[in-house]
């Protein structure tokens, strides 16, 4: 379920930085690099899983797939916040600057 989730997030995220010439402004494309590289994180440990369980790799508990999505929902979150931090301190409109400078 963390490949999957992360995997929707990643090309949800890939289609709107592509289409969209703000997101691009936005550096959207960081939550890209930080969605497909987990994406790829855990297409690897899925294939080493696999290689260990054999055909039980398909067939997980439903506590095992509660787990998993829980994990791939955090982890979606996890990105969105780094990235907003990521905002906040690069300020592409100046909208944090702007705030602090403002005459009271």
């Amino acid at each position: 379920m963390t490949l999957l989730i992360t995997l929707i997030a990643a090309v949800i995220i890939t289609i709107v930085w592509y289409t969209s010439p703000k997101a691009r402004k936005l550096k959207v494309g960081l939550m890209c690099y930080m969605y497909w590289g987990a994406s790829i994180m855990w297409l690897v440990d899925a294939l080493f899983e696999y290689k260990e369980q054999g055909a039980g790799y398909f067939t997980p508990a439903a506590a095992d797939m509660i787990n998993d999505s829980f994990l791939g929902l955090c982890a979606v979150a996890l990105g969105a916040i780094v990235w907003l931090g990521a905002m906040l301190i690069s300020d592409p409109n100046g909208v944090i600057k702007d705030a602090l400078t403002q005459k009271r």
